[in-house]
């Protein structure tokens, strides 16, 4: 009889927010990659048109960037940087107001977006009010995440690579903690069990935009059985965690050693559509 082991909910991980990946140049919140090289960050540099004196541009450059941090944008007040991502900031005066304007340029020199922020007044914009240029970068900081995120999915329609036009790959790594013949028949039986019309395995960690790996705890349990937990964890192409897929079974200590045999084969099935999810949802929030 074979025995199937109980899928805990997978944890989805907190991945970045609505932008970043793209400037990672790897599969992020809203997928894959840019069809041109981005930099790792987006420059925010401080703003030499934008009414503001020397002393006050580079803090509402610092202001901005961090303000984009918060909504997972990683970005960095400086120079800008050949090759890179830039926001730049410039500024007109509307009567008694100061209506920032931001443009986006990419790494090719074109500009791909453009966006007017909120109207502040004049005067504590120009004297450089360190209250109103913080107020005015949070402000407009929802508005700039919003435009980056259409930005990379515009860009990403047009890009054949990108995960919104084609499966993703998953390799599958080494399972580690196994007893008996575990470590080789779980990865054996997921192998088979991963494939399908959303899903690639791929053989080379190099091709990889998913990585799963497996380790397996088995402790004392109850009435002469064991604990069985199973721990599947994501990484995306850098390596960082996006999500695990848990299982969590009391069983005979002879259902897994010498060999896992139907229990392995239950295991990968369920794991693998833990796993599948897993991989949806990040895709989705790329």
């Amino acid at each position: 009889m074979i025995k199937r082991l109980a899928l805990l909910l997978p944890l989805a991980l907190a991945a970045c927010g609505t932008l970043p990946e793209p400037f990672y140049g790897n599969p992020g919140p809203m997928g894959a990659r840019l069809s041109i090289p981005p930099a790792p960050v987006l420059m925010v540099p401080p703003p030499a048109a934008a009414l503001l004196d020397a002393k006050s541009a580079p803090v509402y450059a610092k202001d901005l960037a961090a303000a984009l941090v918060n909504y997972d944008i990683p970005s960095i007040a400086g120079a800008p940087m050949k090759g890179g991502w830039l926001l730049t900031t410039s500024a007109s005066r509307n009567g008694e107001n100061i209506i920032p304007a931001y443009a986006i340029t990419g790494p090719d020199g074109k500009t791909y977006g453009r966006q007017n922020g909120a109207p502040i007044a004049a005067a504590a914009w120009t004297q450089g009010d360190p209250a109103a240029l913080n107020a005015a970068a949070a402000a407009d900081a929802p508005a700039l995440a919003k435009m980056l995120t259409a930005i990379n999915a515009r860009i990403q329609g047009s890009n054949p690579q990108s995960l919104e036009n084609r499966p993703p790959r998953i390799y599958i790594g080494p399972v580690t903690g196994a007893p008996g013949d575990g470590n080789h028949s779980l990865p054996l039986n997921l192998a088979r069990d991963l494939p399908g019309p959303d899903d690639v395995v791929v053989t080379n960690p190099a091709l990889a935009d998913f990585t799963v790996t497996g380790n397996i705890v088995v402790t004392p349990g109850q009435n002469g059985q064991v604990m069985v937990e199973l721990d599947w964890s994501v990484q995306d192409a850098n390596h960082r965690k996006i999500g695990q897929v848990t299982q969590l079974h009391p069983l005979a200590l002879t259902d897994i050693t010498p060999y896992w045999g139907d229990v392995a084969a239950a295991a990968a099935t369920e794991a693998a559509t833990g796993i599948q999810q897993v991989v949806a949802n990040a895709i989705l929030k790329k």
